[in-house]
């Protein structure tokens, strides 16, 4: 599931391939956006699918533990919520693993898509209603960084960069993409990422206004997995949060690769786990679903590298 400011959408995954092994469904935001009118939708979606299993769900904002601590672009009610165990009770008790939009497009690019085998820090971008971010360095994500906000020229940068406020004012290719490029200005110049990854619903049109971002030193390139990317890594973070198998975790339907190669040409995606989810324990005998020498290496858990 992937909880936007405009829509909600959702689907079940395939996690050896990280795509959707459905066409994803989705019904628009209420407005206002409250923490229950927004989970009636979640359970619309769900339901959809006829799915059963757990469940992994994004959302526009700071997450911690399950609890939703910012609310930009939905209903301020959302602050402070057990937005996970909300969740949960709306759909029947499924279990709900909850984390920040942009940090499960982040692990979804790094893991399947433009970010694989970077390393250094990256920055993966979302644009929409706002500008989401996951910054990773060395593939271990930094959670809930919320760059959106970053102040440009007295704004919120998405208040000005973001799609959202292209369609709002009009804008045109380059006049959106001289903002573009002052934003990644600006997050180069506190970061200094070697790549941006450019995603959302606009990265489908990335022809249109890459090319017209300059002097820019970091590479940029779109988002592989568009705007799947968040429903791909919120499936990842069911998974990893313990509640899922193969076949009926989540928007899981197949297990991950047990069979991946080392990392020494690239960075193992992760680190610690991420306040969103807890990882299974590494100790005793692996899962059956897992190789005897796979390990739990990423910031939700995800099995990736081989030791």
């Amino acid at each position: 599931m992937d909880i936007g400011g405009s829509g909600i959408k959702g689907g079940p995954v395939d996690l050896e391939r990280g795509e959707l092994s459905d066409e994803r469904y989705k019904v628009l935001t209420p407005h206002p956006a409250t923490p229950e009118a927004v989970a009636d939708r979640v359970k619309e979606v769900v339901d959809h699918f006829g799915w059963t299993g757990p469940v992994g769900a994004t959302f526009p904002g700071v997450v911690t533990g399950g609890i939703t601590r910012t609310a930009a672009n939905v209903d301020k009610r959302w602050i402070g919520t057990d937005a996970a165990a909300l969740l949960t009770g709306r759909l029947g008790g499924r279990p709900v693993t909850l984390l920040n939009d942009a940090d499960a497009a982040g692990l979804a690019e790094m893991r399947f898509g433009a970010g694989r085998g970077r390393a250094g820090t990256v920055v993966v971008l979302t644009f929409g209603t706002g500008i989401g971010s996951a910054v990773f360095t060395d593939g271990r994500l930094v959670p809930n960084t919320e760059l959106g906000h970053l102040e440009l020229h007295g704004h919120d940068a998405e208040k000005r960069a973001s799609t959202k406020a292209k369609e709002d004012e009009d804008l045109n290719w380059q006049q959106w993409a001289n903002r573009v490029r002052k934003y990644l200005a600006h997050v180069e110049m506190l970061l200094s990422p070697g790549l941006f990854v450019v995603g959302g619903g606009v990265s489908r049109k990335a022809e249109k206004f890459l090319p017209l971002i300059e002097g820019i030193r970091a590479e940029i390139v779109p988002a592989r997995l568009q705007n799947d990317a968040g429903i791909v890594g919120a499936a990842m973070a069911a998974y990893a949060s313990g509640a899922g198998t193969p076949g009926s975790a989540g928007a899981v339907e197949a297990g991950p690769p047990t069979g991946a190669p080392p990392a020494a040409d690239g960075p193992r995606p992760g680190s610690a786990p991420g306040p969103a989810a807890r990882t299974r324990p590494v100790e005793g005998p692996p899962p059956a679903d897992r190789a005897p020498d796979a390990v739990v290496d990423s910031p939700v858990g995800w099995p990736d590298a081989r030791r």
